[in-house]
């Protein structure tokens, strides 16, 4: 009995103290004069991000590095080398792990939707770069590297080596992977691109496997009369919003 007293006792310590925020159990505002503000916000937070663990093929320790501005879903997971820009939404169940390749870099303005998962192959090997599961933008090495302004729509998947550049739609179930998708291009929901870079501006029919870079030359343009014309602008608009109302619930 002793235990389980001990046990409770913990438990709702961790709730008070812990960073759950009382926004997300829809109770009343329990912060005191003594609470800095966003302390809350960043004790919740620290919740979800998780160093990785040392292995043979990821020698380094590392902890996610998250904006201030962004917003990480109780229920997502952020684990290991991994970057996350400003303003930034990740959703429930997502899963962006940093932990077998890495570095995985989100840049400012993208949302990480429900079930999203980020992922890498190996980036290292005997303490030596893994070059062929690596990406290079701007100079710099990654494992996964999506630009600014980046919609990650519902179950989607994004395996490095990848790179996304800005403005990118990435419709539910669509799968990236050995592949760099162009700015401005939309995959449809179902797209599978495997392999292939998709140039600027074009999109991928639902269901549609790419996985040529023939086929992926091909690919139609995005422009007006498109049934997707402009659908990335509308979703960052509500997923922009709702980042900025969740950071406001928990400060």
């Amino acid at each position: 009995m002793f235990r389980k007293i001990i046990v409770l006792f913990l438990f709702l310590s961790l709730l008070n103290v812990g960073g759950c925020s009382s926004s997300y159990f829809g109770t009343e505002s329990n912060k005191t004069e003594d609470t800095p503000a966003g302390a809350q916000a960043a004790a919740f937070q620290a919740a979800n991000l998780e160093p990785n663990v040392a292995t043979s093929f990821n020698s380094r320790v590392r902890v996610p590095e998250v904006s201030a501005s962004a917003y990480v879903h109780p229920g997502a997971a952020v684990i290991g080398h991994v970057q996350i820009g400003d303003n930034v939404l990740i959703g429930p169940f997502a899963s962006v792990r940093g932990d077998e390749g890495g570095p995985i870099y989100v840049g400012s303005g993208c949302n990480i939707q429900d079930g999203v998962v980020i992922h890498a192959l190996e980036t290292e090997k005997n303490g030596q770069p893994v070059k062929e599961n690596l990406v290079e933008k701007d100079g710099k090495a990654f494992a996964v590297y999506i630009g600014r302004d980046v919609s990650l729509a519902h179950q989607s998947q994004v395996h490095g080596p990848a790179l996304i550049e800005d403005n990118v739609f990435v419709g539910m179930q669509a799968f990236v992977f050995k592949s760099r998708i162009g700015s401005g291009a939309v995959l449809e929901p179902g797209a599978r691109i495997i392999g292939v870079t998709v140039p600027p501006g074009r999109y991928v029919p639902a269901g549609q496997v790419i996985t040529t870079q023939a086929a992926a030359d091909k690919l139609p343009p995005v422009k007006a009369g498109y049934s997707f014309y402009g659908i990335n602008e509308k979703v960052l608009e509500v997923n922009r919003e709702l980042a900025a109302g969740y950071r406001q619930s928990l400060e």
